[in-house]
Formats: structure tokens, sequence, C-alpha cells
């Protein structure tokens, strides 16, 4: 398994460094890092093997090696992965020293914050793309789905902008999700075809 620091990282380091905040970033990397481990290890205990991680500035995302072969049961417990993770690293702040543990706890939070909203790409887009995959298997509200996602991530994006330059951090963040939602806007049929064909979840 191959694991890969996406280059929209780059600017959040340089960002960090001419602001006299690496250390932060530090801790912002190592909670990234943290929060994928909950994805890869879900992912050992459902038994599906990843063919590569890529450690981007929300969290990550996985390729599996055979995707196609993927329950979405297992689907969903791999998307929960990362945010349990996240739930026990703010967990064990409260045991470290008191100025790492406020700024480990911080970063924790807006981690969860941001990959709980249920959009696609993050963890609660995946959570809830799964559960559509166990109840609702139809193509038409899968397709729905990404559809909305894609406007609410343009919604998000638009937003931050208002505030620059106070909150590029945030901003660069919510690029990048804007960027993986066109994406998976773009391929969507090609998706929903290849898993209807293959696995017979969609209808």
């Amino acid at each position: 398994m191959k694991i890969k620091l996406h280059l929209l990282c780059i600017p959040l380091v340089l960002v960090m460094i001419f602001s006299g905040q690496f250390a932060y970033y530090a801790i912002i990397l190592l909670s990234l890092l943290w929060h994928e481990a909950g994805h890869l290890i879900a992912a050992l205990l459902c038994k599906v093997k990843v063919k590569s991680c890529v450690i981007t500035p929300y969290g990550g995302e996985i390729q599996f090696e055979n995707p196609a072969v993927v329950q979405a049961s297992s689907l969903l417990w791999i998307a929960l992965g990362g945010p349990i993770a996240t739930i026990i690293g703010i967990g064990l702040a409260f045991f470290m020293p008191e100025l790492l543990a406020a700024k480990l706890m911080s970063v924790q939070l807006v981690l969860l914050a941001i990959n709980i909203m249920p959009i696609i790409p993050l963890d609660g887009g995946r959570i809830f793309l799964a559960w559509l995959f166990l109840h609702y298997p139809s193509a038409v509200i899968v397709e729905s789905y990404y559809w909305l996602s894609f406007m609410v991530a343009t919604i998000l994006f638009l937003v931050t902008l208002c505030f620059l330059p106070q909150a590029i951090f945030l901003a660069i963040i919510m690029l990048f999700i804007w960027l993986q939602a066109l994406k998976e806007w773009h391929y969507r049929k090609y998706r929903l075809a290849f898993e209807k064909y293959v696995t017979k979840r969609l209808t």
C-alpha cells in the first residue's frame, strides 16, 4: 500500500511556515495521519485490500485494489473509521500536557466537524452514500446525491472566499473539497454504471 501527501497540502505548509505556525501544522498533519489510520484499520477489519492512501488537507482519499467487490456494509464501516479515530484522539488529548492538549483538541474538533458534513467526498458523505446503497439502491437517488454534494461544496467554497484573507486556511480546504466533489460529479455515471454491472447493488 502506498501512502502519499497530496500536492494541495504544500500551500498549507507554506502558509504555516510564513505565519510562524509550522509546529501547529505538524499537529494538523499528525491528526490527519491518525484519522486515516482509523480508515485503514477499519478496512483491515473488513478484509478490504487498500491500494493507496493520499493524505489531503481535510483527511485522505483511499483507493481499494478491487473497489467493485467491496460491500456497502464494509464501505460504511470504513467511512466511520476516520471519525471514530478522531473522537478517540479527542479523548486521548485529555491525558496530554495542557498546552499540547488544547491545540490538538482544537485541530481534532475542526477535522471532525468538517469530515462529518454529509457531502461527497467527506466521510459524512461516504457514510450517507453507503447508507443509500444499503437502503435505497437506486441510481437516480445516488446521482441526485452527487449533484447535491457538488452544489453544497460550491456554496461552502464561495462563502469562505468572502472571509479572505483571514480564512485562507479554510478556503484552501474548501477548494480541495470542491475540486473533489467536481471530480466525483464528472465520473458519477461511469461509477454507477460499473457498480450496477458488476455488483448489482443499483437498480
